[in-house]
């Protein structure tokens, strides 16, 4: 957790719809929500009108591409945690395929300061499950789970860990300090080579396709093992209306599974990859009109837990190039409330409240976040996003927080606009704006 100082100013947000309901007043004093109701006052508190605007618990995102060390010029913490807060987040986990990997205590406890001193959103390194993401042997779990940083999310994501006898080791490894394995599961022996989704607009475009049972079958193995050592494992990125159905038949049987899926995920297919654009290749790739519809009705119905963002950001050379030379990879932390509030919330699948719960509190449940993910109640951390729902905006990547302009909704209008973040009593972002980090100056 952050040592960051918080703030000692108040600040009073007046009739915010918590979660979409009833207006409300939230007292925000020396990091927490000090009081809550109708009518509040508090001296020398700056007030903030919030009329029509919805309060949320602050967004946290368990799989963030932050690229420090060694990948400076994709993203750093600093810019990637600048676009965490324009985006309403308050806490981000950053994944382990930096340079060199984040495969030890001291590289995960590099990352996790780097995050303390931009100050705007709480940073949690994710630990690599193998040394160099190489899939050989196990990297050094406990001592990452024993650092500063203390990681609960192990993960290899942009590779699979592929080996049966290693991801059942690894599972039964987390289990002494409940952590988790998250899985990015692709059965590499069936993509080598793979371009896209497999399917009608492969087969018409002549690209190598990537068979939506390269990721089902890596699913229906894993959750077999948790089930067999009685271990948490958490499934990155689901793309298919197959994936969906091996996670509900694992929970149904009470299996600790957990999964995400992204908001590109939730709206984009594979028909965009006609235009050979390659800001829309992406790991995995974009799939089909049905896999989508499924994905939404897994997220409403709660057998996709979360809403993660699997922001990857690239330099520009790497996808201002030819499809098959392009990198693979999507920006996401600064559109992805509004891609939700479009493809889940005014389509009438989800409410606000549930928003809240895919975006908030069960993926700070996941990465064990404490401070995060908290009903925005009295003596709760003063973690808060305030979203104007009735906004819409167009997204233009050059004006993004973010050092990568790979947004597949580039030019495309989106609803809702994050008008505050406060990250433990610290408003990072006001009127939309980036504010000042939660340090020792901006504090």
């Amino acid at each position: 957790m952050s040592t960051a100082p918080e703030t000692s100013a108040a600040y009073l947000i007046r009739g915010a719809a918590i979660g979409g309901g009833d207006r409300t007043d939230l007292l925000v004093r020396d990091g927490i929500i000090a009081e809550t109701g109708t009518g509040v006052s508090a001296s020398g508190a700056e007030v903030i009108d919030a009329d029509g605007l919805v309060a949320l618990p602050g967004l946290v995102d368990l799989h963030t591409h932050l690229r420090e060390p060694g990948r400076e010029d994709a993203e750093t913490v600093e810019t990637g945690s600048r676009a965490a807060a324009l985006g309403g987040y308050t806490a981000v986990h950053a994944m382990a395929n930096s340079s060199p990997v984040a495969d030890t205590a001291g590289v995960v406890e590099q990352v996790f300061t780097l995050g303390q001193k931009a100050g705007w959103t709480d940073v949690r390194p994710v630990g690599a499950v193998t040394v160099g993401l190489a899939g050989e042997r196990l990297a050094e779990l406990g001592a990452m789970a024993d650092s500063r940083a203390r990681v609960r999310v192990f993960s290899d994501d942009g590779m699979c860990v592929h080996d049966p006898i290693l991801m059942r080791r690894a599972l039964e490894y987390v289990k002494a300090f409940d952590g988790v394995i998250a899985q990015h599961a692709q059965e590499p022996r069936l993509t080598d080579g793979a371009q896209m989704n497999e399917g009608a607009v492969s087969a018409v475009l002549g690209m190598t396709g990537w068979p939506a049972v390269a990721e089902e079958s890596i699913i229906a193995r894993d959750v077999l093992l948790a089930q067999h050592v009685d271990s948490r494992l958490h499934v990155c990125h689901v793309s298919t209306a197959g994936s969906v159905e091996i996670i509900r038949w694992a929970k149904q049987r009470g299996i600790k599974v957990t999964a995400e899926v992204t908001p590109h995920h939730l709206w984009l297919t594979d028909e965009l990859v006609r235009s050979y654009d390659p800001v829309y290749k992406v790991n995995p790739p974009l799939r089909t009109d049905e896999d989508v519809k499924a994905l939404r009705a897994g997220l409403a119905d709660g057998t996709i837990d979360i809403v993660g963002t699997d922001h990857a950001p690239h330099p520009s050379e790497a996808k201002e190039c030819e499809w098959a030379q392009a990198a693979m990879g999507m920006t996401g932390l600064e559109t992805a409330l509004s891609v939700v509030q479009h493809t889940m919330v005014e389509s009438g699948l989800v409410g606000w409240d549930d928003v809240a719960r895919v975006m908030s509190t069960a993926p700070a449940g996941i990465g064990q976040l404490a401070g995060h993910g908290q009903p925005l109640e009295t003596g709760s951390a003063a973690n808060i996003t305030l979203v104007d729902p009735a906004a819409r905006w167009q997204v233009d990547p050059q004006r993004m927080a973010t050092k990568g302009r790979n947004s597949p909704f580039a030019g495309r209008e989106l609803p809702g606009r994050v008008v505050a973040t406060f990250y433990r009593g610290h408003p990072t972002v006001l009127d939309g704006a980036l504010n000042t980090p939660l340090t020792s100056e901006g504090a």
